[in-house]
């Protein structure tokens, strides 16, 4: 049995993907049929799991959650908040093909982090954060690398309508402020969560 930690991602109906946080490779896990409850995960969770590969796909035969950490995938995304498209332009005027900021709240407090990625090639960018062909866990590993335990955040990749450029903006506070504006803003439910 091979264990590892592991980030959720999307995968279709019946599948996630398990992103190797040590290979950065994924692999295709069914959400039903294991000794584990993977049918109840979500995207973005962090994830201790012992894979049995005596099959031809692999089952999950231990899984703990270590950060429920959460992610949301919006494709066509509109509006795009003032944060990211001024951060577009400033982008885009440089010549560059990314680009990072800080977001505030209203009190002057940092509330999270909004980068850009310039976004012309198919697949899209959008599409290789989603399946992790292009891993969002520098970004995120960024953000929870400082003096205290990392905490649960929320991740947000957005498709601009326009498909010029990829949003990522990571929220400092799962279930905060910022976070809850997100899900208003793109009309995203907060999921239940039973393994949390």
């Amino acid at each position: 049995m091979d264990e590892g930690t592991y980030r959720v991602l999307p995968g279709d109906e019946e599948t996630w993907r398990f992103l190797d946080r040590e290979t950065y490779e994924t692999v295709a896990v069914r959400r039903d049929g294991h000794d584990a409850p993977v049918a109840d995960l979500h995207p973005g969770y962090l994830v201790d799991a012992g894979l049995d590969w005596g099959s031809e796909e692999p089952a999950v035969r231990t899984l703990s959650v270590q950060r429920p950490t959460l992610y949301t995938y919006v494709a066509d995304a509109d509006p795009v908040f003032e944060v990211a498209e001024s951060l577009w332009e400033e982008t885009r005027a440089a010549g560059d093909g990314m680009n990072a900021t800080q977001t505030y709240n209203t009190d002057n407090a940092v509330n999270g982090v909004c980068y850009v990625f310039a976004d012309s090639g198919q697949p899209s960018i959008f599409d290789e954060f989603r399946t992790g062909a292009r891993p969002v866990e520098p970004l995120v590993d960024r953000v929870n690398d400082g003096p205290d335990e990392p905490e649960s955040r929320e991740v947000f990749v957005l498709d601009p309508v326009d498909g010029a450029f990829t949003v990522v903006t990571i929220t400092l506070s799962k279930a905060g402020r910022f976070a809850e504006t997100m899900r208003e803003t793109y009309e995203r439910d907060r999921p239940d969560e039973p393994l949390v």
